[in-house]
């Protein structure tokens, strides 16, 4: 993180709700404007979190998406609206992120995420968000965001369900919890089986409260843990999880020492598609 910015007296009224906070505090919203975020997907999960980043004050947001906005998302990604129909979302999302917050700084990345370019990517940020809708995006930016040595926050949805959890480097990733990805077809996407509106609502601010958290070093993040919400009975289950000292990417001997083909890796030979959603691998 660079050095901590000064706030304008405008600043200090806007975000005067979380300086009179003890656990943030006047240092603690610096150290939000001085940070970056990069989020995968401006989509279902991607919206929620980049709406309240980008109320809470953080400096910096990067999104990746390479898709254009569909009548199809305006059911759940509140980040576009009629008007934005046909657009990239990344500039859709640019101009509603924005009109909450004039002062922050908005990188877009329009292009998939990949092999090639994802370590010119990710290290540039504190904190990485992955809310994509494919094995694929999930284990790469897994992967990219351990060997940057960067915190990931990760969250997926289906139907009724959705699960939520943060790996910090040193204490177990994805892949100590899903070693290897699920036969493809296995598991539908949204567009597939579908998805409940509101719920990537209750995931995304999950999520951005737990990029809060890490960014502040305050709390108890979701590092260890595995929260899964199943929204049609409203049960909220947190599962301990362990780092896997056998793990190919962060175990004692890794095997994963650098960025794969991942369309192999997940059985596919297809291009990356739309990251937006992610659909719940586990119970």
């Amino acid at each position: 993180m660079t050095e901590l910015k000064a706030m304008t007296p405008r600043q200090v009224q806007r975000y005067s709700r979380h300086i009179i906070m003890p656990d943030v505090g006047s240092v603690g919203q610096r150290k939000l404007l001085s940070s970056s975020v990069l989020i995968v997907g401006a989509g279902g999960l991607g919206s929620p979190v980049a709406m309240y980043l980008a109320v809470a004050g953080v400096g910096k947001i990067g999104l990746v998406d390479f898709d254009t906005v569909d009548l199809s998302n305006l059911q759940r990604q509140v980040l576009h609206q009629e008007k934005d129909i046909g657009r990239p979302k990344v500039e859709s999302a640019k101009e509603t992120l924005l009109a909450y917050n004039p002062d922050l700084d908005v990188v877009l990345h329009e292009e998939p995420i990949t092999s090639d370019n994802a370590m010119d990517i990710i290290p540039h940020y504190d904190v990485i968000v992955n809310g994509a809708d494919n094995f694929q995006t999930r284990y790469l930016v897994n992967d990219a965001a351990y060997l940057s040595g960067k915190p990931l926050v990760d969250g997926s949805i289906l139907l009724f369900d959705g699960q939520a959890s943060t790996y910090i480097p040193g204490n177990g990733c994805y892949r100590c919890i899903f070693p290897e990805p699920p036969p493809p077809g296995e598991v539908p996407s949204c567009a597939e089986a579908g998805v409940l509106g509101a719920l990537p609502g209750m995931i995304g601010t999950v999520q951005a409260t737990e990029v809060i958290k890490v960014l502040l070093d305050i709390g108890e993040p979701l590092s260890g843990r595995l929260l899964i919400i199943d929204a049609l009975s409203m049960e909220f289950r947190v599962l301990k999880v362990r780092q896997n000292p056998d793990c190919p990417l962060c175990g004692t001997n890794p095997t994963v020492t650098e960025l794969i083909d991942y369309d192999a890796f997940c059985g596919v030979n297809i291009p990356l598609v739309e990251p937006v959603e992610e659909p719940v691998t586990a119970d």
